[in-house]
């Protein structure tokens, strides 16, 4: 089965390219909630559109999370017996990338070949680099200007959202069951649940818009820890060291080299784990080594927990001076060891692609979503296709087909939790 609902294209790149210019770039240094106070221009500006849909409800609270309602339009009785289905996607942009000042670029009619960036001659995208851009010739490719990131990461999402709300209110005749909206601040700093309020959501599943290629339904993430390993050293004099100074630096980079090169996040892909120092940070007195630990299965964090004792170990063995102690934090677990307790919840995402007339693909993301925090907070939400693609880069790509198919693939899901429920 495979229909589409009357969307207005232009109407929807319109609704995109209006978010995309909004500046709300988070921030990892920040000791506020959310990071940037920027974000809230854009959470503002979707409660107003939201009101203006007749959705009453809409409100961005002291956090910056954007919540609304759209009742069900079925009669009371069968409306009873469908779940509330939550959508949700993310207000901020990557740190990384500059994102203010975002100028948006249509390159309409996409024949193939390389898009040059009018705005940095440096910035071309490569078909060499992007395959997927073979995908869609004869599509409209919407880019930055090549001196900002775009945006589709998450404001893709955050149009499709309010695209298909805004079919539903303008076409009764489209029946559906109670839908929640929810807009978060800081997923991209990794804060993107820390506040948000599952219970007031009243949300029975939940969906985010959160991934890449169109087709794109995403069950797994990596299971992930932190560790944390400090180094205490001894500092004295560098003219009268000998036997007595232990170099807390010199401990510090014994025990990165000890790190496999083929557990690295630049060796692995697919379904392979890694171990990733990422900060490093210290003097002769003392250092601190920051380690992200992930794999998609909870055995290999235990793995790359006891590799990590041992080089500690040895370390001590090394630098008999040295204190070495570390400490390890849990981050999050994959998502899919909660969405296999009720697999319709999968089901029903695969099927609303499928009658989208897009082939599903099921994949394993090799990151975290809120999703995988949201579905241990007891809200199960894997996450769909938004088409965007180039994450985190100046060369970050949509193509409006992309945008249509989400809506539709939106579409689809709502319907289908209406004709299974109560079976």
């Amino acid at each position: 089965m495979s229909d589409t609902f009357d969307l207005s294209q232009s109407t929807l790149v319109d609704r995109f390219l209006r978010y995309a210019r909004v500046h709300t770039t988070s921030a990892e240094d920040s000791e506020t909630f959310p990071s940037t106070v920027c974000q809230l221009d854009l959470a503002r500006l979707l409660v107003d559109e939201l009101k203006q849909l007749g959705l009453q409800d809409a409100e961005v609270d002291g956090y910056g999370y954007v919540m609304a309602t759209l009742p069900s339009n079925l009669p009371p009785e069968e409306a009873a017996r469908v779940p509330v289905i939550g959508l949700l996607a993310h207000l901020d942009t990557y740190h990384g990338v500059t994102g203010e000042n975002v100028n948006p670029v249509i390159h309409r009619n996409y024949q193939g070949g390389d898009l040059a960036l009018p705005g940095d001659p440096d910035q071309v995208l490569k078909v060499s680099d992007n395959p997927e851009l073979k995908d869609f010739v004869g599509d409209d490719i919407i880019t930055s200007d090549g001196t900002t990131l775009l945006g589709a990461d998450d404001k893709a999402g955050v149009a499709e959202i309010l695209a298909a709300v805004e079919y539903m209110v303008q076409h009764p005749e489209y029946k559906h069951g109670p839908v929640r909206i929810g807009i978060t601040p800081d997923e991209e700093v990794g804060n993107g649940t820390k506040y948000f309020d599952v219970a007031k959501f009243g949300a029975d599943y939940a969906y985010t818009l959160d991934g890449g290629y169109p087709g794109e339904v995403e069950n797994e993430t990596f299971c992930a820890d932190t560790a944390i390993v400090r180094i205490t050293g001894r500092d004295v004099h560098p003219g009268y060291a000998k036997g007595k100074m232990t170099n807390a630096v010199r401990v510090a980079s014994h025990f990165i080299s000890l790190f496999r090169e083929d557990a690295l996040p630049e060796t692995t892909e697919a379904r392979q784990g890694y171990l990733h120092p990422y900060q490093l940070e210290g003097n002769v007195s003392a250092a601190k080594i920051t380690i992200l630990l992930r794999d998609f299965e909870v055995e290999g964090l235990e793995r790359h927990r006891l590799w990590l004792e041992q080089a500690a170990e040895l370390t001590r063995g090394r630098f008999p001076g040295a204190k070495v102690e570390m400490e390890i934090k849990e981050s999050y677990r994959n998502m899919v060891y909660k969405l296999q307790e009720e697999p319709q919840v999968m089901g029903f995402a695969l099927e609303a692609v499928q009658r989208a007339g897009i082939k599903p693909l099921l994949r394993a993301i090799r990151g975290g979503t809120d999703g995988a925090r949201l579905s241990y907070m007891g809200l199960l939400t894997p996450n769909l296709f938004a088409g965007g693609m180039n994450f985190h880069s100046k060369q970050e790509w949509v193509a409006v087909g992309s945008l249509y198919k989400a809506v539709q693939t939106v579409l689809h899901l709502l319907r289908i939790w209406c004709e299974r429920a109560g079976r």
